[in-house]
C-alpha cells in the first residue's frame, strides 16, 4: 500500500490534505466543546492549536494524513487516515467531526466514500474505523456504512478528561469494498 495525500473531490464535499492555511477556518469550525467530550484530545478553544499542531506533526512523520472537509469555501470538519501501516496494507479512518449543521447529513457518507475509495485504490487490504462505546450514533453510522463490527477493546485509551475509553472496532476488507461502495453510492443518489 502506498497511500498518498491528495485532494479528494465529491459532488458536495472536498477533502484537502491539512496545511497551515486551514488553521483559522478550522479553529472556528472546531469551537464546539460538546463535540470533543468523547475524544482523546480536545481541539476546541484554548486546546485547538495543540490539536492542530499534532495533526500536522503526525502528517510530517507519515503516520497520518489529515483532511479539512470543505463545502464551497467553508471548512465544515475534519477526517483523517490514521495508523498508516504500509507493511500490512492497513489504515484507519478517524478523527472525523463536522460542524453541527452538517451532522447526520450526506456529508459523512460522501466523505467516507472518497476516503475509502482512495485507500483501496492505493492498495489497502483493510480499512479500520473505531469509536467510543458511548458513541452509539457513530457506531450506527459505521454499521449503515457497511463496516463489520469486530469487537470492543476495554480501557483502550484515556480521554483528555482522564476517563478510560472502551473502543469499538469496525473494518472493511478489500473484498467487501465493492459491495460497500455500491451501497454508499446508492445512499448518495437517493
Amino acid at each position: 500500500m502506498e497511500l498518498v495525500a491528495e485532494t479528494l473531490i465529491g459532488n458536495t464535499v472536498r477533502l484537502e490534505p491539512l496545511v497551515e492555511a486551514h488553521r483559522e477556518a478550522m479553529r472556528e469550525a472546531a469551537d464546539v466543546p460538546d463535540m470533543w467530550r468523547l475524544m482523546t484530545i480536545r481541539g476546541d478553544g484554548e486546546h485547538f492549536d495543540a490539536w492542530f499542531d499534532d495533526r500536522l506533526a503526525e502528517q510530517a512523520r507519515g503516520s497520518a494524513i489529515s483532511h479539512a472537509v470543505i463545502i464551497g469555501d467553508e471548512v465544515i470538519g475534519h477526517s483523517a487516515y490514521l495508523v498508516i501501516t504500509p507493511q500490512f496494507d492497513r489504515v484507519e479512518i478517524g478523527w472525523t467531526w463536522y460542524v453541527t449543521d452538517h451532522r447526520g447529513t450526506m456529508v459523512n457518507p460522501e466523505c467516507k466514500l472518497l476516503l475509502l475509495d482512495h485507500a483501496f485504490a492505493c492498495g489497502a487490504e483493510r480499512v479500520e474505523l473505531k469509536t467510543h462505546i458511548k458513541n452509539v450514533h457513530s457506531q450506527n453510522a459505521m454499521i449503515k456504512l457497511g463496516a463489520v463490527r469486530e469487537g470492543t477493546l476495554r480501557h483502550h485509551v484515556r480521554l483528555w478528561d482522564g476517563s478510560w475509553r472502551d473502543s469499538v472496532f469496525f473494518s472493511i476488507l478489500r473484498e467487501e469494498w465493492p459491495g460497500v461502495k455500491v451501497g454508499l453510492e446508492a445512499r448518495l443518489k437517493a
